[in-house]
C-alpha cells in the first residue's frame, strides 16, 4: 500500500514539472531588466558572428523614439548654446607667432611694466579772499614723466595778489624704494617778492600708516641757508564724490631772511581744510577755508608787507590731465 502511494505521488511530480518549469520561464522574461534574447545564448557555428552582432550600431531613431523627453527642453540640431553669462569666446589666434628671445616678447608684450607714462594735476587752483578783504590767485600743481619706479617731478606752489606774486618751483628726480614711498633728489627756485632763492633738495614722498598723503623735503642754499618743509593731507570720503580734505603745511629755516620775510626756526604754518565734490575722478570743484599764521619780522627793513594771522576763504578746482 504504502509503495504504491509512492509511486503515485512520483508520477503526480514528473506530469507538473514541465507546466512548473514554462511557468517560471514565462515570469521571468516578465521581470524588469530579465529580458534577454535567447540568440545571444545559443551555441555559434562562426566564431566571428558574435563580433558582427556586438559591433553592429544601433538604429539611431530607434534609440530616441524609445526614449522619453517630456519635460526637457532640447536645443534643435544645429543651433547655438550659450553659457548662463552669454559670454562669446573670442576668436582663436589666426596667426601663430614666431619664436622670439625672452628680451623681445618682454619688450613686446611689456612685462617689464616700465613703458613711459606721465600725469599732471592741478591740486590747487582757487581764488581766495581774506577777512581783510584782500583778493589773491592761490595755485599748487605737479607734473611726473617716467615709470612706475623712476620719475623725473616738477612741482610749483604760489600766490598773486594786489602787492605782487609770490611762488616756488621744484624740479626733482623720484626714485620708488618703497611700496608706498618715493626718494627725490632735485633742486628749488624760489621767485616773486625779494630776492631770487635757489635751493638743493632732497626728501620723501609717499603714503603714510593711515592714508596720510605725506612729504618732508630738506633743502641747502647759498650763504649756508637751510630750510626744511613738511606737508601732510587727508581724504575723508562722505560719499564716492564728496570728499573733505584737511592739509597741513609747515616751514622752517635756519637763518633769518628778512627781504622775504622768513624768520630762523618755525618761520610760517598753514591750515586748510576744503570739501570738494568729483563729478568725475579728474575734475572737482571745491570750497573751504585756510588759516595762515606767519612768524617773520614785518617791520625789519626792506621786508614784504604781511599778515601774521591770516583767516582766508576760498573757491576753486581740483582736475588733472
Amino acid at each position: 500500500m504504502k509503495r504504491r502511494m509512492i509511486s503515485g505521488i512520483a508520477l503526480a511530480l514528473g506530469a507538473c514539472a514541465p507546466s512548473m518549469l514554462l511557468a517560471q520561464s514565462a515570469d521571468m522574461q516578465d521581470m524588469p531588466g530579465m529580458s534577454m534574447q535567447h540568440a545571444e545564448h545559443a551555441p555559434q557555428t562562426d566564431p566571428h558572428a558574435g563580433h558582427h552582432a556586438a559591433t553592429k550600431p544601433a538604429d539611431s531613431a530607434q534609440t530616441h523614439d524609445g526614449m522619453d523627453h517630456s519635460g526637457r527642453d532640447m536645443p534643435a540640431t544645429g543651433e547655438a548654446t550659450l553659457p548662463p553669462n552669454d559670454h562669446v569666446p573670442p576668436l582663436p589666434p589666426q596667426h601663430v607667432m614666431p619664436a622670439m628671445t625672452r628680451e623681445l616678447m618682454s619688450t613686446l608684450m611689456q612685462m617689464d611694466d616700465d613703458a613711459a607714462m606721465g600725469m599732471l594735476l592741478f591740486d590747487r587752483l582757487e581764488r581766495t579772499r581774506s577777512t581783510s578783504g584782500d583778493y589773491a590767485t592761490s595755485w599748487e600743481a605737479e607734473g611726473w614723466l617716467g615709470n612706475p619706479i623712476d620719475r623725473l617731478w616738477v612741482k610749483t606752489e604760489g600766490e598773486r595778489g594786489s602787492d605782487g606774486t609770490e611762488g616756488r618751483v621744484d624740479v626733482l628726480w623720484g626714485h620708488a624704494w618703497t611700496s608706498f614711498w618715493d626718494a627725490q633728489l632735485g633742486a628749488r627756485q624760489d621767485f616773486g617778492r625779494g630776492p631770487a632763492r635757489q635751493w638743493a633738495a632732497v626728501g620723501v614722498q609717499g603714503l603714510a600708516p593711515y592714508w596720510f598723503e605725506t612729504q618732508a623735503t630738506f633743502y641747502a642754499g647759498e650763504q649756508g641757508r637751510t630750510a626744511l618743509r613738511l606737508e601732510a593731507s587727508y581724504e575723508l570720503l562722505f560719499t564716492q564724490r564728496l570728499i573733505l580734505e584737511p592739509k597741513l603745511e609747515l616751514n622752517l629755516y635756519g637763518k633769518d631772511d628778512p627781504q622775504r620775510g622768513v624768520s630762523s626756526g618755525l618761520s610760517d604754518v598753514e591750515a586748510g581744510l576744503r570739501l570738494r565734490y568729483e563729478f568725475s575722478r579728474k575734475f572737482a570743484p571745491y570750497v573751504g577755508v585756510n588759516w595762515t599764521r606767519r612768524y617773520g619780522d614785518a617791520q625789519a627793513p626792506g621786508a614784504p608787507v604781511f599778515h601774521a594771522r591770516e583767516t582766508t576763504w576760498v573757491a576753486g578746482v581740483r582736475w588733472w590731465l
